[in-house]
């Protein structure tokens, strides 16, 4: 398994069409359930550990952040970006998420990487590494 040391600067774009689920649904009744809008935020974690949150984007399904975040990443597996709706009461909805293995992101030979994570409520995010192993 590859891992990676070194600077990770990582730009969370936008969402598009985010689907409210379930259980962000259990409050609202009749034709607000067709309308339901989230208040999303996105976490950022590097291997088990909190590095980041965007800014919470109010009544919107596609919510547009380009909120920056840089971190010192050392034996770093992977970077997981998970949305969340912002509930009033209680513990925060889950939306959607995706795992990005730093070994993918290395393999591409280049130092910046971005795509539309393959998810099942998609969003856009930018990557770039720094000091990637051996190209200093």
């Amino acid at each position: 398994m590859v891992v990676f040391n070194g600077l990770l600067k990582i730009r969370i774009c936008e969402a598009l069409d985010l689907k409210p689920t379930a259980w962000s649904l259990r409050h609202a009744v009749g034709p607000k359930t067709q309308t339901f809008l989230l208040d999303t935020y996105i976490a950022l974690n590097v291997d088990d550990s909190r590095v980041g949150q965007t800014s919470t984007k109010q009544k919107t399904n596609s919510p547009a952040w380009n909120d920056e975040f840089v971190t010192e990443v050392h034996n770093g597996r992977k970077i997981e970006l998970s949305v969340f709706h912002d509930a009033p009461i209680g513990y925060d909805d889950f939306v959607a998420n995706c795992i990005i293995q730093f070994e993918d992101i290395l393999q591409n030979g280049s130092k910046h990487y971005e795509e539309w994570p393959p998810i099942a409520s998609p969003f856009q995010y930018n990557c770039w590494i720094f000091n990637p192993p051996g190209k200093n």
